[in-house]
């Protein structure tokens, strides 16, 4: 999904996507969960938070939550919090989960109140996205979401891999735009 989601951020001319995991937690304690990977994205740091332009962040759905790795993670974005260094930023969420109805829109709506005590401004997906009406399985105006099986494998549907991109393209313009505006001179 992450990567799905940088092409749709790279689709955006002189926007580049940086995918970063959050640093694991504890060990996962069932042998039915899937391994977590060795190798892959390397892990984020809160400072990295402060260069970025917009914010996507995910998180495979734990009890209709984030993962404990994520929210660790964002527990330790106090100084970023006190600098208001991600504050009017666009963000956006996405998950997995491993049936239709694992909490993909709890797990979405739980990682949307860091960011917004962050002062960032949440993109969903609208409705005007004919792949949020049409899918079966993820999706939802939260955020990207994919209904991954019991086993973790899954592929995308082609409506779900719609959302991503899309996700992605949305933070991507709305970050560029702001980026571009200048300053404010308090009128509306």
């Amino acid at each position: 999904m992450a990567q799905l989601i940088g092409r749709g951020v790279e689709s955006i001319p002189g926007c580049k996507a940086i995918i970063r995991c959050a640093p694991k937690v504890g060990d996962r304690s069932s042998s039915r969960l899937p391994e977590i990977p060795d190798s892959g994205a390397p892990a984020a740091q809160s400072a990295d938070l402060a260069n970025c332009h917009g914010f996507i962040m995910g998180s495979p759905t734990h009890f209709g939550n984030m993962s404990a790795s994520l929210k660790h993670f964002l527990d330790q974005t106090t100084e970023q919090w006190f600098a208001g260094a991600l504050s009017g930023k666009p963000a956006a969420v996405f998950t997995s989960t491993g049936s239709m109805h694992g909490g993909q829109e709890s797990t979405l709506l739980s990682m949307m109140i860091p960011l917004m005590h962050h002062g960032m401004l949440i993109c969903g997906l609208p409705y005007s996205n004919p792949a949020l009406m049409q899918t079966t399985r993820g999706g939802s105006p939260y955020g990207a979401s994919h209904v991954a099986g019991e086993d973790g494998k899954s592929a995308l549907s082609e409506d779900e891999a719609t959302l991503c991109k899309a996700l992605g393209s949305r933070v991507a313009s709305i970050a560029k735009q702001l980026s571009a505006t200048p300053a404010s001179n308090g009128e509306l």
